[in-house]
Parts: C-alpha cells; sequence; structure tokens
C-alpha cells in the first residue's frame, strides 16, 4: 500500500511538472506568434539577418573561398552582426563609420610601418607606443565635439579598434600589412552585404517610420483629448466604481507616446538624414524633430488635464453639468483639428486655408458665457458658512504659528474653545504631529473655496490646450512648406468628426454640410 501511495505520488508530480513546461511552453509561443502579428517586419528583418550571416560565412567554411580570403574572413561575419540594423539609415551609417573607420587605421598603419621600417627593435616599440598614445589621445577628445558623436562616434571606435590592433600586432608579425589588406577586403564584402540586404530585400526606411510615427503622435492625441473630457463629466458612481481600464490606457497611451518620443525621433531623423532620396527634394527630417517638440509642449498640458480626473477634490455632479456641453465642444473641436493635422501629414498635403478656426473660437467663446453666466459658482461659498470658513482659516494660521512657537497657543483667544483645543492638541501628540502637519481633505473641503474651484482648474487646462494648438498648426504648416506638400483641394477632403450620440459622419470642408451618417471606412 505503501509502494502504491508513493508510485501515485509520484505520477501526480510528474504531471504537475509537465503541465508547468506544458503552460510554459503555450504561452512562449503565444508571445512569440503575437510579436510578429503586430509588426510582421521583425520576422522579416530577421530572415534578413540570418540570410546575410549564412551568405559571408560561406567564405570561411568553403575550402575555395577560404584558401582566397584566409582567417580573416571572419570580420565578415562581425560586420554583419554589428551593421546590419533594422532600418536602412542605420545601416548606411553605421556601414559608412565601419568602412571609414577601418580605412583610415590601415592607412595610417601603413605610413607608421613606413617610416619606422628602417629603426631598431627598442625604438621600433617606443614608435609604436607613442603613435597608440597620440592616435588614442586624438580620436577619443574628438568624440566629444557633438557633430562628430552624433555622426561617426561607430567611426571613431571602428578607429581606435582596427588601429591598436594593427600597429601592436606589426611589432611581432612582419606581413600585417597584408592582414591588413586581408581585413579591410573582408569588411568591405560584409558591409556591401549588409547594403544590399537593406536597400533591396524589403528595406525599412527610417524616414518614413518617423513620417508615420508622427501621425500616429497626432491621432492619439485627438484619441486621448475626447476621452478624458467624456470620462470627466461621466457619473461619479460610475468614474469611481465601475471606471474602465481601457479608457484610462486609452489616455494615457496618448501622452506617453509624445513625451517619451524625443530620443526616438531624433534618432530617426538621424537615419533617414543617411538614406538616399525618395524623390526630387530632400525631405526635412529636422522639421518633423520640431513637429514633435511641439506636440510634446502640448502633451504637458494633457497631461495636467488627466491630473484633474485623479483629484482629489472633485467638483460636484451639478457644477460639471453646466458646462458639460461647451466643454464637449471646445474639446472637440480640438480633436478634430489634430485629425486635421495628421491627415495633412498622412497624405502629404497642405492644410486648409480656413482649418475651422471659427468653430474653435465659437466653442470658446460659449464656454467664456457659460462660466459669466454662473459668476456666483466662482465667487465663494454661501453666506451661510462665511462664518465656519472664517474659523478654519483662522485655525490654519494658528496651526501654522504653533509650529514655529508652541508657546502661542494660549494666545490664540478668537477660536472657540472646541477649536482651540483641536490646535492644542495638535502638537501635544508626537504619534499625531507627523500626520497632521497639514490640513486633511476634510478640513479643507469644509472651508467652501468655491464649489467650482476644481472645475476651474479643468476649465482653464482647457483653455490652455485651445492656445497652445496654434503652436502645433504652425509647425505643421512649416513642415509642409518645406517638404513641399501637394495644394490643398477642397472637393477632395473628407475627414472624420463626431457627432453627439459620438457616431462618426463625413463632413465637407468646402460647404461645411454633413454628407450622411453612414461610417468611414
Amino acid at each position: 500500500m505503501e509502494m502504491e501511495g508513493r508510485d501515485a505520488g509520484d505520477n501526480m508530480k510528474k504531471e504537475t511538472a509537465f503541465e508547468k513546461v506544458r503552460r510554459w511552453s503555450g504561452t512562449v509561443t503565444r508571445n512569440i506568434c503575437k510579436a510578429g502579428r503586430d509588426d510582421p517586419r521583425s520576422v522579416i528583418h530577421a530572415l534578413k539577418v540570418g540570410f546575410s550571416l549564412t551568405l559571408v560565412s560561406m567564405l570561411y567554411l568553403l575550402e575555395p573561398l577560404f584558401g582566397g580570403i584566409g582567417e580573416n574572413a571572419i570580420w565578415a561575419v562581425m560586420t554583419v552582426v554589428v551593421v546590419l540594423e533594422f532600418t536602412a539609415g542605420a545601416t548606411l551609417r553605421k556601414g559608412f563609420n565601419r568602412g571609414l573607420g577601418t580605412l583610415i587605421a590601415g592607412s595610417l598603419v601603413f605610413f607608421l610601418e613606413f617610416v619606422a621600417d628602417k629603426s631598431g627593435r627598442i625604438p621600433r616599440a617606443i614608435f609604436i607606443g607613442i603613435a597608440v598614445f597620440l592616435t588614442g589621445f586624438a580620436a577619443t577628445y574628438m568624440r566629444f565635439f557633438p557633430n562628430i558623436k552624433k555622426n561617426y562616434d561607430y567611426g571613431i571606435v571602428i578607429f581606435l579598434l582596427t588601429f591598436n590592433l594593427i600597429a601592436v600586432s606589426s611589432f611581432r608579425v612582419h606581413n600585417v600589412l597584408e592582414i591588413a589588406h586581408d581585413r579591410f577586403y573582408t569588411i568591405a564584402i560584409g558591409c556591401g552585404v549588409c547594403l544590399l540586404m537593406t536597400l533591396l530585400v524589403f528595406p525599412n526606411w527610417s524616414g518614413l517610420e518617423l513620417h508615420n510615427s508622427t501621425v500616429s503622435k497626432l491621432e492619439g492625441l485627438a484619441e486621448s483629448i475626447e476621452a478624458c473630457v467624456d470620462n470627466y463629466f461621466k457619473d461619479l458612481e460610475i468614474t469611481e466604481d465601475e471606471k474602465s481600464s481601457d479608457e484610462e490606457d486609452l489616455i494615457c497611451r496618448g501622452y506617453k507616446l509624445i513625451l517619451d518620443s524625443k530620443t526616438v525621433d531624433e534618432t530617426l531623423a538621424l537615419h533617414a538624414s543617411w538614406e538616399p532620396k525618395h524623390s526630387c527634394y530632400k525631405s526635412p527630417w529636422k522639421q518633423y524633430v520640431r513637429v514633435g517638440a511641439a506636440l510634446r509642449h502640448f502633451g504637458y498640458t494633457l497631461v495636467a488635464l488627466h491630473g484633474c480626473l485623479q483629484s482629489e477634490i472633485q467638483a460636484p455632479r451639478s457644477v460639471r453639468d453646466l458646462f458639460k456641453t461647451p466643454c464637449t465642444r471646445v474639446a472637440r473641436e480640438i480633436s478634430k483639428t489634430f485629425k486635421e493635422l495628421a491627415d495633412s501629414i498622412r497624405n502629404k498635403r497642405h492644410l486648409a486655408p480656413i482649418l475651422d478656426s471659427d468653430d474653435l473660437h465659437e466653442a470658446l467663446l460659449d464656454l467664456n458665457n457659460a462660466i459669466k453666466s454662473q459668476p456666483r459658482l466662482f465667487l465663494g461659498g454661501s453666506k451661510n458658512h462665511h462664518n465656519d470658513a472664517s474659523q478654519m482659516l483662522a485655525l490654519a494660521a494658528a496651526t501654522a504659528n504653533a509650529h514655529q512657537n508652541p508657546d502661542m497657543n494660549s494666545s490664540v483667544v478668537t477660536l472657540p474653545e472646541r477649536t482651540r483645543k483641536r490646535a492644542a492638541d495638535l502638537y501635544k501628540d508626537p504619534e499625531r504631529k507627523v500626520f497632521r502637519t497639514t490640513l486633511s481633505k476634510l478640513d479643507i473641503t469644509s472651508l467652501e473655496f468655491s464649489e467650482a474651484l476644481p472645475f476651474a482648474a479643468f476649465a482653464s487646462l482647457l483653455v490652455e490646450m485651445a492656445a497652445r494648438l496654434d503652436m502645433v498648426t504652425e509647425q505643421v504648416e512649416e513642415l509642409g512648406r518645406l517638404s513641399k506638400f501637394k495644394e490643398y483641394k477642397a472637393d477632395q477632403v473628407e475627414i472624420v468628426v463626431t457627432n453627439g450620440e459620438n457616431r462618426p459622419v463625413k463632413k465637407n470642408r468646402k460647404f461645411g454640410t454633413n454628407l450622411g451618417s453612414n461610417e468611414v471606412e
């Protein structure tokens, strides 16, 4: 019986381990397939790298080719590993730097060999040591120059590596020039294979990636603004108890994509400048970076607007309902403008002569009139709470003075007895002193500065977003001018807007009339 029990326990452990392995392998397989479906270009790039490595490995594996190239064929494999990047611009930049660094290093070693050929062994060693020191110092110091570091940092590293390896080896190896000759050819072969694969076989262009990412950021901002405003005017019970994580992810994804894009934009613009021209003119990649900077400046306001949704002090439901329509209209107009900007860059055409500025201006006027129609909401609480508010403000002042001089607690005679005891006990108990150095949320709400104060912050940020919209529009217009976008034709442009029921409708920019409620493909 004991043996049967042990066998059953061992079988259960084996089954448990097998299930864990099966679940783990299934999870890994799903993640691999998901990564390939999300970006098929990654699969194509991996295939290109594998084929390139196989091609250059033949120089080392096949005996006839090995006899012609020698053991330095391994440098061709190393070149493919480090040079073949995801985009064509990055590959061209690294390939040029690697070839230029190798060529300059080989030429300098050849010059050193010519100078030190007739000297003795000890003077030769001293000469090589001095040359290595001076070259390492000069090349490393050059890496601190911004322009050189930006474009040729990798080439300087390759120059230092190649020069030191060949120069030091020349002290004991007599055919060092032949080695340098073979190494240069193998590196050239590796760079040639990389360039052919990256330019001719399903190329990925850095410029196109930068262009598409700019469009995606504009569309993401439009979606985030609409989602943020819609979420703010939802019922408080729904917002707190049934809060949708998808909506929060939509809001955060819109501005996080922008705030984290500075390094990516600059890198893509640098790599795109190395790529061949796709048309008769050179695209202004630096202007794309300026558009991204303007979007980041706008995104800071969106982050603050999203913070109003998560604030501890919220405006009452009744206050929000008073201003829901004008605020929603302002958000819709801002979002519509961003969609038009994205459509302009995507189709490489100029903006409309009048980018619905009248509609946005009217929406801002409606919001301003709505706020002016409720002046008492923004002037403070009711008269019934005036005394309580004054007492709480006096308590805050007495608390601050007592923190500096505890003896002053006895001089507070204008407060009621209960309030004075509370202020005194606040600093007698050392444990409570840590947690009550500031007023609590309950004390802040009891001050009742204004019921609409939290909404005032939200509305001011919304107006600030409308003001910063001009800066983004100017940068996009400059991009169109420098890129020589095609002229705007009103009868060929239809953009997606949303009506009050959040359904997409087609709107003709020329006549400003709705063409129907059919969904746009």
